[in-house]
């Protein structure tokens, strides 16, 4: 006798006629998702990535001068490779002055690095790190 292969449930088929299902994630757990998938957990390879961009806007000017590249995701970048890489916090007005961007501009770049989970911000110091 030979074996016939297994035909679905009806609830089997049900699902295979309803189609896909759709299933939502919080911000949170996009966010846990993302870390636990990366390995490290952490910046610490993406900013091993930031060595050409690590210094200040005047540093990349070159880079600044070029079509092919992308201002505002260098300066983007810049702002991100002005935090320190052992997780201690730095205020908006230091970084400005570390990467030699205005404070206005430097603090949009933090809130969309923030906004995106790159950035977590201490509410009593008001003061921003890296995401651990």
């Amino acid at each position: 006798m030979s074996e016939r292969p297994s035909q679905p449930s009806s609830l089997g088929r049900a699902l295979l006629v309803a189609g896909p299902v759709r299933i939502e994630l919080t911000h949170a757990q996009i966010d846990r998702v993302v870390r636990q998938s990366s390995g490290a957990g952490n910046m610490s390879v993406l900013l091993s990535g930031l060595q050409g961009a690590r210094g200040t806007i005047q540093d990349n000017q070159r880079l600044l001068n070029d079509p092919r590249v992308s201002r505002s995701l260098l300066q983007g970048l810049v702002v991100l490779s002005g935090f320190p890489a052992d997780g201690s916090e730095i205020g908006v007005i230091d970084l400005a002055h570390q990467i030699g961007l205005g404070a206005s501009t430097t603090y949009r770049y933090v809130a969309t690095l923030l906004s995106v989970g790159l950035l977590e911000r201490d509410p009593s110091t008001r003061r921003y790190r890296l995401s651990q």
